[in-house]
């Protein structure tokens, strides 16, 4: 693998509140989606490590684990900040599409979008970019060795790990998916069965290929041996993957973006993940009304019309900055945010047909997953990663272990026809070579005056309004149990219909919001939301897991 990096867009200084700045935590925390990642966190802590060296441990953990939401056959991006320097700096370890790919691969010889054809197999994965992030944080800001940052990854593959309600539960849902692939099959089903909650999955062919990353870094992932192993099983059942692909592989370093409303200075990621930008976007037009001194129903009414502009803006302009130049400082623009905040009527929904023709169904999502780790001298790190669907595209090389992602449907395999999450875009997220898509992921610090926030979650297109309903959490004073528990509500222009859980309305809103014209849809709980909250007055830090699912929280 070649160690130079991509382009390097700059580091961001955001150094906390002066009355800050000289204060510690004294605090380890770890939230993430599994009790054994949150413990793998804590034990790297234990030995020494800082938060960089835990979030490794905590990743790598997680591929383990939680393969259906993440693992070394994905990507994503990782949120950094060093205490010692008050640097932030995203590690963009998100996949790219392969050398051989095209703007029109998933299309049919009449220009149609072939049905499941950018979810399903190894034609869908692009060359993934976990091990490449993880080495790099592991090299430039860890304490430990990687070997050590992975130790514990390797013996919950080795020695295995009773599932869970929600590991059976995926593996339920993805049976006749998996079933198409022989050596996921033989991993993860018992006897050609869904094995039962509290079966002990043991991971052999993985912890192998981990323990080789421990001994010989990322190369050994993206050249040699196993690299050839991958490609040859790729290409042999219908994938274009190349050994260049994987050993022409880099972690880029991006300049998160930064913002303000009333106040908060919010660091976020930049593209390209979309999330940043959309949620910046919404929160400076609702920096122009006072919710405080609104109605609840007002103000649901506000953030909805927040979330249909900014989310109408990704579908149209936002993509890889390698590719594509877009207008990002129009868009985070106050003056832009006014402009369109004049469109905002009081009383009334804005038609989003009135915006464009096109609707789709947004599918419900648990796929990706986030972490938050903070050490007690204030090194922070918030990561979202993700192979895509529920076991990405169902591929695994054999004698690998590594199950490959499907984050090519997060191209636009067609201008205007909607991905999987039912997000539609155009050309600024087309398909093309060594092109990285176009993500909802946006792990996020807060900063404000009486403390700091981590906070970061799966749910595909739901991310950012998951992420934007925490942030103005916070801000109303919450703390990281109420950032990760809140009723959520979701608009994303297209389709024009507003999703919210159980209890995110009450009846008179309900009421309310239909009459102003507003389509509704109540859904099951969603998200998996991990949040680390530090207050500086009382010097409490607190972790919480989100309590739709499984995951932990500690602080020590």
């Amino acid at each position: 693998m070649k160690t130079r990096l991509g382009v390097l867009l700059g580091l961001l200084i955001l150094p906390l509140t002066s009355s800050a700045a000289s204060l510690k935590p004294g605090h380890d925390a770890v939230a993430s989606a599994q009790p054994f990642a949150t413990k793998a966190g804590m034990q790297v802590l234990a030995e020494g490590g800082n938060a960089f060296d835990a979030a490794v441990a905590v990743s790598a953990a997680l591929a383990v684990v939680e393969p259906y939401s993440s693992g070394i056959g994905g990507g994503g991006f990782w949120l950094l900040h060093d205490a010692k320097t008050g640097k932030d700096v995203m590690v963009d370890g998100r996949e790219y599409a392969p050398a051989a790919a095209t703007a029109t691969m998933y299309q049919d010889k009449n220009g149609n979008v072939i049905p499941g054809a950018s979810l399903n197999g190894p034609l869908s994965a692009g060359i993934p970019g976990e091990v490449a992030a993880l080495a790099y944080i592991n090299r430039h800001y860890g304490k430990l060795s990687l070997a050590q940052d992975l130790a514990p990854a390797i013996k919950l593959a080795r020695d295995g790990f009773p599932l869970d309600r929600m590991f059976h539960a995926m593996l339920q849902s993805r049976e006749q998916k998996l079933k198409q692939w022989p050596a996921a099959w033989k991993v993860f089903y018992l006897d050609g069965q869904v094995p039962p909650s509290g079966y002990v999955l043991k991971q052999p062919n993985l912890a192998r290929t981990l323990e080789l990353i421990a001994r010989h870094g990322p190369a050994a992932f993206y050249t040699g041996k196993l690299a050839e192993e991958m490609v040859n099983a790729v290409r042999a059942n219908g994938g274009i993957w190349s050994l260049a692909d994987l050993r022409d592989y880099q972690v880029k370093l991006r300049a998160p973006l930064s913002g303000e409303y009333r106040g908060m200075r919010i660091v976020t990621v930049s593209p390209p993940s979309s999330g940043g930008i959309v949620m910046l976007e919404a929160l400076n037009i609702l920096s122009g009304y006072d919710l405080a001194a609104d109605s609840a129903l007002m103000q649901k009414h506000l953030i909805i019309e927040a979330m249909r502009f900014a989310y109408r803006d990704r579908a149209e302009y936002l993509g890889d900055p390698d590719f594509v130049k877009m207008p990002l400082a129009r868009l985070l623009s106050p003056y832009y945010a006014a402009g369109l905040r004049t469109a905002i009527l009081p009383d009334r929904a804005t038609p989003s047909s009135d915006l464009a023709p096109v609707t789709a169904e947004a599918p419900e999502s648990r796929h990706t997953t986030s972490i938050a780790v903070m050490d007690k001298d204030g090194d922070m790190v918030g990561a979202t990663f993700t192979v895509n669907f529920r076991f990405g595209s169902g591929f695994m090389p054999p004698h690998t272990g590594v199950i490959l992602n499907d984050e090519m449907d997060d191209f636009v395999s067609k201008p205007g026809v909607p991905n999987g999450f039912g997000l539609v875009g155009n050309s600024a997220n087309a398909i093309a070579p060594h092109k990285r898509p176009l993500s909802s992921m946006m792990p996020t610090f807060l900063y404000t005056k009486r403390g700091l926030a981590i906070l970061g979650t799966p749910g595909g297109s739901r991310i950012i309004s998951m992420v934007l309903l925490g942030t103005l959490d916070y801000f109303n004073g919450g703390d990281a149990q109420s950032i990760v528990s809140i009723p959520r509500y979701h608009m994303q222009y297209l389709p024009d219909t507003v999703f919210y859980e159980p209890g995110a309305f009450t009846k008179d809103e309900i009421t309310g919001l239909e009459k102003m014209g507003y389509t509704l849809r109540e859904t099951h709980p969603y998200g998996n939301m991990q949040s680390i909250t530090w207050d500086y007055r009382t010097g409490k830090v607190r972790a919480a897991a989100d309590p739709r699912d499984v995951g932990t929280a500690e602080v020590q």
